[in-house]
């Protein structure tokens, strides 16, 4: 039989060994239910500068992050295709939970929709959290994007930008 001390010590060990090999965090699933009524298909124009997403905070995630003066979504049933100034479209599934990569860079993401809101999160190697939510407001005259990149408790980036309807 172990004394007090003896089964702390195990306890702490067992712990630790089980701290240590649970590994980063994964993203849950979203809904691929679209809400009744909303439809961000168009094409949008930013108000303003859109703020400061040119950050280099070296994180992986950042790479995964696309911006745009001028957006067109177009909505499916099972997916939203963003095209940024033309030049970059992503595609963005429903309900989706994968990894993406870019080069060597390989993150999870998953999309989906969160009430009214389409998000989309993408978590890097390193547990950096890149999340993107668009969302419509002024009975659809607007866009409203919001990208976030955490690292822990840390938040490294808070931009919320504004889409005329063009």
């Amino acid at each position: 039989m172990m004394d007090g001390r003896r089964v702390i010590c195990v306890f702490a060990l067992v712990t630790l060994a089980v701290a240590g090999c649970a590994g980063h965090r994964t993203l849950e699933t979203k809904s691929a239910a679209v809400p009744a009524g909303v439809d961000l298909s168009g094409r949008w124009r930013l108000r303003g500068d859109g703020g400061d997403t040119k950050r280099r905070d070296g994180t992986l995630v950042q790479l995964f992050l696309t911006t745009g003066k001028n957006l067109k979504i177009t909505q499916t049933d099972a997916g939203l295709f963003i095209s940024f100034d033309r030049a970059i479209v992503e595609e963005y599934r429903f309900g989706e939970n994968r990894e993406v990569q870019i080069g060597a860079a390989k993150a999870q993401r998953a999309s989906g929709w969160e009430g009214e809101a389409y998000a989309i999160e993408t978590l890097d190697e390193d547990d950096a959290l890149l999340t993107e939510t668009y969302r419509l407001a002024d009975g659809g005259k607007t866009l409203v994007r919001t990208i976030r990149i955490a690292k822990g408790s840390n938040t490294l980036l808070d931009v919320r930008q504004t889409f005329d309807r063009v």
